[in-house]
């Protein structure tokens, strides 16, 4: 009989926590035949990932996943054999005695925050609370081996490569979009929270001897656009020209499509941890805003992910890329961070490939998480 897997998701940043947790739920139905039922307490954030989510329906089937809206006030429900709560989510307290109920004791994990933080190692699998006699585990996604990985579905990584050779596929891609970047022109996507520092980026960009065309999806940094655009509104379809850099905005779109979109673009800036983890993926120098934090915790996992990131680059290269993401996630200007950066393109650009590869020698994300239930039981 195969195990039942619900996994838990409040969403917190509209898309980084549903995009985790919907990619997981997925592969976990399609590469290791799970049953997934996948709690979301927001289904409208849902739905712009997922377009064919009905939001008026508390239970509905979506690519093979049970997708069940989690109200405030619980409904009975029993429990799963593997309950994973996402990203620290309090799970229903009904919910938790119908784990202490269960016939046999589940596996209960906390699937935490993506960090490159050398601690993580450590708590990895290690146990957390109990609860009644359930006993509730930590298990960190992350960089280092010892860690449960990055969720990277099977073949994808040779996906991503025959589409990168293939210039006729990626020009289907783009025209379907609506994007039909002039030749030579250097492609860019935008995907950020709201940032004081991008009027410097687009402002450098603008100058550039080099034209720049720049993919908004819609999203929280639509706003800046705007405003250095000096618009009273900007909607998805808009393209906008100042000097050498064509901004366009484009529909937020499906996952498969978002990473296609990344494969496409010669750079990535990107936010959250879906998006982020995607854009390594692609194989392309990225930029990523990181989720701003009480204290400024978040500036310390950024530092710890870019001493990884930037261990094998040449001092000068290494020190651009760490300016760059530096001055982006404290909104400074941008201006000559960018120039820096592109002072050592080809490096940094054969780098993010490198990188990627290493990466995609490890487990995934998924694989690890069955592996340790098979392992528990």
């Amino acid at each position: 009989m195969r195990a039942r897997w619900d996994i838990f998701c409040s969403v917190v940043d509209n898309y980084g926590d549903i995009g985790v947790t919907w990619r997981l739920a997925r592969q976990l139905v399609v590469e290791h035949a799970c049953d997934v039922c996948l709690w979301v307490d927001d289904l409208r954030a849902f739905e712009r990932m997922c377009p064919a989510i009905d939001v008026r329906q508390d239970l509905q089937w979506q690519e093979g996943v049970q997708v069940r809206h989690w109200p405030a006030e619980w409904v009975a429900a029993p429990a799963a054999d593997v309950v994973i709560a996402a990203f620290a989510c309090q799970l229903p307290p009904e919910y938790m005695e119908a784990m202490s109920a269960h016939e046999r004791v589940p596996l209960w994990m906390n699937l935490d925050y993506l960090s490159a933080e050398e601690w993580v190692v450590g708590c990895h699998k290690l146990p957390s609370v109990k609860f009644k006699g359930v006993q509730k585990f930590f298990f960190f996604p992350g960089f280092r081996p010892g860690t449960g990985g990055l969720l990277r579905e099977a073949g994808l990584l040779e996906q991503r490569q025959a589409f990168q050779q293939d210039a006729s596929a990626q020009q289907h891609f783009l025209q379907a979009l609506g994007v039909s970047p002039t030749a030579g022109a250097r492609l860019i996507s935008l995907f950020a929270y709201e940032n004081a520092g991008l009027a410097s980026w687009l402002e450098v960009l603008s100058t550039d001897g080099r034209a720049t065309h720049l993919l908004v999806p819609e999203g929280r940094i639509l706003g800046d656009v705007q405003r250095w655009l000096g618009l009273d509104r900007l909607a998805a379809g808009d393209i906008h020209q100042r000097g050498a850099l064509t901004v366009q905005v484009i529909a937020f779109v499906r996952q498969e499509q978002y990473d296609r979109l990344l494969w496409c673009c010669d750079f990535n800036a990107v936010r959250g941890e879906d998006s982020f983890v995607r854009a390594q993926w692609a194989g392309r120098p990225l930029l990523w805003h990181i989720y701003r934090q009480d204290e400024d915790i978040h500036l310390d996992k950024l530092d710890a992910f870019l001493e990884l990131y930037t261990a094998d680059l040449s001092p000068d290269a290494r020190a651009a890329l760490i300016g760059l993401w530096q001055a982006w996630n404290t909104e400074a200007d941008m201006a000559q961070a960018w120039k820096r950066l592109l002072e050592h393109w080809p490096e940094v650009s054969l780098h993010a490939e490198t990188w990627c590869l290493e990466q995609g020698l490890q487990a995934d994300l998924a694989t690890a998480l069955v592996q340790f239930y098979e392992s528990w039981i």
